[in-house]
This record gives C-alpha cells, structure tokens and sequence, in this order.
C-alpha cells in the first residue's frame, strides 16, 4: 500500500522549493511493472496449453506469474502473520499455491493476476494524488521582490519573513499572503476562493500567495511565512483528507480476517480430523485439497472486482474516468451531492446580463462601451464584446485608450471622451434612478460597471457568471435519484443565490474559504450522510479530498482537484454527474447478485464436501462455474445498454 504524503510535508517542501514538480508516470512503479510481468506470463501459459504445447512449458509460465504477481501481497502476508493478523492477499497466495498442487494452476494464476492488478491501480491513484499535493508547491512564485531600505532585491519565495514589503508588478502572482499597504489594482484570486472576476485591491485588503495580480502596482507586506499561507495549507488539507480516505475498503475486504482464519481452521480441520479416525495420507489430504480450492474466495473476489472493473471501464468509455473500484462502490451509497458555483454550475465565463440605459438605447451603451474594450485585456472586456456581436452593432474604433488599476478604462470613441468605469467612487454624480438600477442588479448578484460619455453615465452593464445549460437539469436528476443537493462557494451570497435559484438548489452557503467548504462537507457526513462533492478549482480539493466521492470536471479543472478527486468527468458535462452515481447503483446491485451466487455455490460445495465425498473433477467444476457465472454476469456492465438503462432510473 503507497504511503500518503505526512501532515508535514507540503510545509517542510515549500520551505525548500526543491525544483520543479515530478509527475509520476505509470511505469515509474514496481506495483505496475509486476503486475504487467505477472498478466503477460499469464496470457503466455494460456497460449501454450491452448495450444497443446508440452506440459511443463504452460506449468512454467504460470509458476512464473505466481513469482511476478504474488510475491509482494505474499511478503505482505506473512509480515502481518508476524504481527499475528491474517490478511485476504495471504490466503489468496495459499489458495493459488493449494490449486497448483492439485493440478488447478490456471486457477491460481488467474487470482493472482486480478490482485496484483487492483494493486497497481491503487498505487497508482495514489502516486497521482501525491503528486498533485506536491504541484501546489509551484503555484506560488519561486522568487520575490523585497522592498527595503536599499531599494529593490530578489530573494527566495520560502525566505520572506512577516513584516516584509514585497513589490508586485502587473501580471506578477503574489508570493505571500499579506496585506496591500500601497497601490490599487484588480487580483484574480478565483484559485482561492472560487470568485470567478477579478478583485479590488487597495490599501488595507487582503491578498493571497498564489493569486494573480491585474494591471495595478501593489505593495504588500507579508503576514505568513511560505509554510503557513493559504496555499500550503489547502495542500495540507488535500493529504490529511486523503490520507483519512485510505482506510476506504470494498465490502468484501471488511470481512477478510474472520473469513481468512475460519478457512485456514476448516482446512486444517478437514485434514486433521479424518487422518485421526483412521483415514489414510492421501485421502486426507485430497479431501483438505478440495476443501480449500472449493471454500476459495475466488468467485467471491470475481463476484466483487470484475463488475466493478467492467462499469469503470464503461463510464471511461462514456468520459467518466473513475480511479478505483472503492470509489464505484462509494458512489453507490451517495445520498447529497455539494457543488461548487464558478466553472462547475456556471461556466466560469462571464456574460453580460442587463444593460441599463439613461434615455432607453441600450445599443448605444453597448456598442460605446465595446469600441474600449476590443482593446483590453481585462475579463469583463470579452464579454462586452461578445454583447455586441450578438446584437450586431457596429464598433468603432477607440483613441487614447487607459486602463486605470482597480477602476476602469477610458479612451475616445468618435470624438468623445468614453469610460468604462466601476461604480465605486461615481455614485456620487449619479442619477437617482441609475442609483438605484446599480443597488438592484448588485443585490441580484451581478456585477455593475457605469458606461458614460462626456462626464455623464449613460448606462449600466450587469455581468454575471453563466450558468451552465445543463445544471438545472441535473439537480432535477439527482433529486429524482433520491440525493440532496447544496451549493458551497467562495463568492459572495448575492451572486450565490442567484445561481442557487436558477438551478433550483435550496441550500447556499457562499463566502467560503477552501477550509470552510472542507467543514461543511465533514459536517454533512457527520449527519449521516454520504456525500459527493462536485467542482474544479484548487480551492475545492480540499473539499474533494474529504467527501465520500470528490467529482472533478476535467474541462475546466485545476490540476489538483483532478488528482484529489476520486472520479474526473473528462468531457466536461455536468449531467454525467446523476448518470455515474445511477450506474454506480446499478454495478452495486450486480455485486450483491454475484456474492449471493458465489455464497450459494461455495456452502453446497462445502457441506458436500464435510458430509459426504465430493470428486474433485466436480469440485473443480463446480467452483470454476461459479467463477464463470459471477464473471459474465458483471461483464453485463460493459454492454452500451447499461448507461442508459441505469441514468434514467
């Protein structure tokens, strides 16, 4: 099992700032390499007995596998027979070696290739999400400009110590947490807090290391070393929740020791005990043989990992990428899905809402305030824009053009002085009416600039984040799934609500930092429930880390919340979210109808076994059909028909 990365790892790591981030590639592990050996000689001794090849060839191969495959989970084993526990991966060993001696080996082969490849895959998983934690390392800047008596140096990131100034130039990320003590500017900090605009900056306001300064100049001094910032600490969060995950087991794993020690004593008992009433050697032995192969969890094991591989597989085909079989089974028992606002329910883009204008030509107040921002890089600019080719206005080009930090722009369209500008500081000279217009598009959510010309407002522009086409439809689908829903965001409650209610989402709670959106989680769970938390930013990890099945939307998402995420919806649909959790379901319920066949199979075969005299042909017969039954009926999962038939359940 790959060890989790230590509580304090991320801080000591940001301290040295140790090069740039390695992204573990699958064949970087031994788990991988050995379980690709052991599936390779598998297939190899399946050839040569189909084939008619000389006995001892296939015989080979498949010992050969036993090696590759089982000589890890097999150490595994008896390390923790040292510690007087009995593990499933042990007995999966001995029951491989058992049907090797009886003549079963491709029995035996094949139970060690299926847990060597749901081990490659566990580490796997968990290699990435190391990774991950560790990507969040280089979010913040390498270097800083420090302000000091001498003027202007450059000095390591980790070095800044609180009550630095630092200098942070336009397009500069902030290398620490801090305050503005000079300067104005607008900060994209979405990766923070989820805002999807970017925000004022001015003497007195908070900034995060990590966010992106705007077209301002600002002078911060730091209030946190590297190791405390918000940043470290949402890598910090990432670990601990995943490390609290890893206990996570399949249902058939909960069960492992009391199944493993009463096997290994039934075994010893079907051995012992006629061999002491008089029976011979042989017989003896035979008969504890076909115990053990008969009492083998194998169907059991097929009856768990196959189905469930077979719908990873599928949901993979649908652009659904689910890491591990734990995960499927989780998303099974979901009762309350948590979202994200800002580029999962809406598309992270914003749009132009409402215009407001003075004598009644909204056109006017558009197409003045595009013929400036054609011209600017700010994110508002591109939705102006797109405003007036919708309408089909006709733009002319502007002269002069400024960008004020933190207010606005200003330029000359056809001769006249034209500004774009924030309401801040111009309500003042504004008209009652456009007073007004300004306090009910806030109070809906939207964020407000004033257009004017010549010194006079001649209108208003409302933006807000676009929410997603499909989102209202999923929460009806999720609702009909029997699952709560709720919005957890880090933007402002005004916006929130807005969304909330187009979408049809009862419960909001907005203003959350990464860390409050992890505590609504837990205390969701904490109410019994199993929740699902789905988004896309850095400041959502945390969060996904910590939910029964974190959901990651792997168009528009961070590097991080795809690795803390347990499943990452590769085409960015929102309506594959009640589609996977209606398949989980349907792959659970396969699981419960193949261990009620296993269990069946192995009790008669037992008690055929202890009361009377089973053949082994027929105990052989008998199990392997058993394995053959679950298998096929988990390989259902595959066909095109289960997607449909389990998302409109």
């Amino acid at each position: 099992m790959t060890s989790m990365i230590t509580d304090h790892a991320v801080p000591n790591a940001l301290r040295r700032r140790a090069g740039a981030a390695h992204r573990t590639r699958l064949w970087d592990l031994a788990e991988v390499r050995w379980a690709t050996l052991a599936s390779a000689l598998f297939l190899a001794g399946l050839a040569a007995s189909l084939t008619g090849l000389p006995d001892w060839t296939w015989w080979t191969l498949y010992l050969a596998c036993y090696a590759a495959g089982g000589w890890e989970p097999g150490l595994a084993g008896l390390q923790a027979l040292r510690e007087k526990t009995l593990d499933v991966d042990l007995l999966m060993v001995v029951a491989a070696i058992g049907a090797a001696v009886i003549g079963q080996v491709f029995d035996g082969a094949l139970l060690i290739v299926i847990f060597a490849t749901s081990g490659a895959l566990e580490a796997f998983a968990t290699a990435r999400t190391e990774d991950s934690v560790r990507g969040l390392l280089h979010l913040a800047p390498d270097t800083a400009t420090v302000l000091g008596p001498d003027g202007e140096r450059d000095v390591d990131a980790a070095e800044l110590q609180i009550g630095d100034r630092i200098l942070v130039r336009p397009g500069d990320r902030i290398a620490a947490d801090g305050t503005v003590v000079s300067g104005v500017s607008d900060v994209d900090q979405a990766t923070i807090t989820g805002e999807p605009l970017p925000i004022d900056k001015r003497v007195g306001d908070d900034v995060f290391a990590g966010t992106l300064n705007g077209s301002g100049t600002l002078t911060v001094r730091v209030e946190r070393l590297a190791g405390d910032s918000v940043v470290a600490r949402i890598a910090d969060m990432v670990a601990q929740a995943s490390q609290t995950k890893a206990g996570a087991q399949l249902f058939v794993e909960k069960v492992e020791q009391r199944y493993s020690l009463g096997m290994v004593v039934c075994t010893l008992a079907v051995f012992a005990v006629p061999l002491a009433v008089g029976a011979d050697l042989q017989s003896s032995l035979l008969r504890a043989m076909t115990f053990m192969i008969v009492a083998s969890p194998c169907a059991v094991v097929l009856a768990t990992m196959p189905p469930l591989l077979a719908a990873i597989a599928h949901a993979g085909r649908r652009g659904v990428l689910v890491k591990s079989a734990v995960v499927m089974e989780r998303l099974a028992a979901v009762d309350a899905v948590a979202f994200d606002k800002t580029g999962t329910l809406t598309t992270g883009r914003p749009v132009v809402n409402e215009v407001w204008s003075v004598d009644g030509d909204p056109d006017q107040v558009v197409a003045s305030a595009a013929a400036l921002e054609r011209v600017s890089e700010h994110p508002l600019a591109a939705a102006v824009v797109a405003e007036a080719d919708r309408r089909g206005l006709a733009v002319t080009a502007a002269t002069e053009f400024a960008a004020h930090a933190g207010a606005g722009v200003s330029g000359r369209v056809a001769g006249r002085r034209v500004t774009v500008m924030a309401p801040r500081g111009h309500r003042g000279i504004l008209a009652p009416e456009a007073r007004d217009a300004i306090d009910r598009m806030q109070a809906d959510g939207m964020t407000v600039v004033v257009v004017g010309m010549d010194e006079v407002a001649i209108g208003l522009l409302g933006f807000t984040d676009a929410v997603r086409v499909e989102a209202a439809d999923t929460v009806v689908s999720l609702t009909a799934l029997g699952a709560s829903t709720v919005l957890l965001t880090g933007d402002n409650a005004q916006s929130a609500r807005r969304v909330a209610t187009e979408v049809g989402i009862a419960d909001v709670r907005a203003d959350l930092l990464p860390q409050d959106k992890t505590a609504a989680v837990v205390a969701l769970q904490g109410g019994g429930r199993s929740v699902a938390m789905v988004g896309d930013g850095v400041n959502d990890a945390p969060a996904l880390a910590a939910s029964t099945a974190g959901i990651a939307l792997g168009g528009v998402g961070s590097d991080l919340a795809l690795q803390a995420a347990d499943v990452v919806i590769v085409r960015d649909q929102l309506s594959a979210v009640p589609a996977t959790l209606a398949f989980a379901r349907r792959a659970r319920r396969v699981v419960v109808a193949n261990l009620v066949i296993a269990a069946t199979f192995i009790g008669v075969l037992v008690i055929w076994n202890l009361v009377g005299t089973l053949p082994l042909p027929l105990g052989v017969a008998g199990h392997e059909g058993s394995t053959v039954i679950v298998g096929l009926n988990g390989l259902r999962l595959l066909h095109r028909s289960a997607w449909p038939r389990a998302a409109v359940r």
